[in-house]
């Protein structure tokens, strides 16, 4: 099956025989309980009763898989990789599971399918695998039999058989994988806001909501902090020219567009800003004795990203955005280099298209923080993001004013430079 996804050309999401194929994606939230899940299926059987032969994608029930992850880290300091993914990917199967009962429960028909099931491998790195495949037959074989197809996403499945898991917002990286793997050109992702926005709306009120932007744009903001999307799924889906749709669970207003034609707040010309980005928690390593090397090269055995990397005299300070700090701090002591940590800091980042005027970018920046009183730890630059290293607890303030220094509230942004 080749078909691409809906989109705007009359014949998009057309598969043989006439029938529309879609691969569409639920997050935690959206099937964060029994409600919830009764009203994706609702969704799911509207769909499959109009014609079209439905994919969905589901992540674990909010809050389950943090549950889990407390649960191992009572039984042990550090749990081991294969077996914590075990349990961990536990989530999944049951969001999955419950929904086929829900879809069954409204007369429709439907058959939940784990990764081994559905045929989705990655290699075998425990905790934040690489997806090597999707084989498109078992999902196909159950389409034909006019089933609405439920998915475990977040999970795969090693070359020894064991099950592995995809990193922290796999389950996005799952739903492009798997629609690639069926020929589409788009996924579908529903969350627990209506689109991609200017700035995290839970910290900034006023931001605004992008329309469509690049896979580039949307790759920095993940890459920054923004949870609407996995950094690897976007990876994927630029890859192989797969757009998202992100949009909201809670309702059928339409989202944010993502994919090469996108613009976003941003005009690439001159370079502007496409959003304010930020972790609420984003330490800085110290690792004595060593160089950048060698704890690069460790943490990448555990599928830990380096950030920023300043290189000492006397050792090597990092930061590694998104990962637990006892893992990090666990897996460099298991390769004999200790190290300590400045738990206490958050990051915020200006991105987009910034190459022509970063200085102007940099400077805007740091005045806007000196101005709020913010007191800067850690300042990196490159041609699509400006970043800060502030204390956690004013990371929401520094958002919001860089939200408001550089105009993003507005209907569009301003250019790299007036704002500040």
């Amino acid at each position: 099956m080749t078909g691409p996804a809906e989109s705007g050309h009359p014949d998009a999401g057309r598969a043989p025989g006439g029938q529309g194929t879609v691969v569409w994606k639920f997050g935690g939230t959206s099937v964060g309980d029994v409600d919830r899940l009764r009203a994706v299926a609702a969704r799911l059987v509207a769909a499959n009763r109009a014609g079209t032969r439905v994919v969905a994608v589901l992540s674990a029930m909010g809050g389950s898989t943090d549950d889990l992850v407390r649960q191992a880290h009572q039984v042990a300091a550090v749990p081991e990789p294969r077996e914590l993914d075990a349990l961990l990917s536990v989530g999944e199967g049951v969001s999955c599971a419950l929904a086929a009962i829900a879809v069954h429960e409204l007369g429709g028909r439907a058959v939940s399918l784990t990764a081994a099931q559905a045929g989705i491998y990655s290699d075998a790195s425990h905790g934040n695998a690489r997806l090597l495949r999707v084989d498109p037959g078992p999902i196909t074989a159950e389409l034909d039999r006019g089933r609405i197809v439920l998915v475990t996403g977040y999970q795969a499945v090693s070359p020894r058989g064991d099950v592995t898991t995809l990193g922290r917002g796999g389950s996005d990286a799952s739903a492009i994988a798997v629609a690639s793997a069926l020929g589409l050109r788009e996924c579908v992702i529903f969350t627990d806001v209506p689109g991609v926005f200017t700035a995290d709306p839970r910290v900034v009120p006023e931001a605004s909501k992008l329309t469509d932007l690049g896979h580039d744009e949307m790759l920095q903001l993940a890459d920054s902090g923004a949870k609407v999307l996995q950094t690897r799924a976007v990876e994927l889906a630029a890859a192989h020219g797969i757009d998202i749709h992100v949009r909201s669970s809670l309702s059928d207003e339409p989202g944010t567009l993502v994919g090469g034609g996108g613009r976003g707040a941003t005009a690439v010309d001159g370079g502007r800003v496409s959003g304010i980005a930020h972790f609420g928690h984003d330490p800085i390593f110290h690792i004595p004795g060593t160089g950048a090397g060698p704890v690069s090269a460790a943490l990448a055995k555990a599928g830990i990203a380096v950030g920023s990397v300043i290189v000492e005299a006397v050792g090597v300070r990092f930061t590694a955005p998104g990962a637990e700090t006892a893992r990090v701090l666990a897996t460099l002591a298991e390769q004999g280099l200790p190290g300590t940590v400045r738990d206490d800091l958050g990051s915020v980042s200006v991105v987009g298209s910034l190459a022509t005027d970063r200085v102007a970018v940099a400077a805007t920046v740091m005045a806007t923080l000196q101005d709020e009183g913010v007191t800067v730890q850690l300042f990196t630059t490159s041609p699509n993001r400006v970043s800060a290293h502030v204390p956690a607890t004013d990371v929401a303030t520094a958002a919001r004013a860089l939200h408001r220094a550089f105009g993003l509230g507005a209907d569009q942004a301003l250019e790299v430079g007036v704002g500040g």
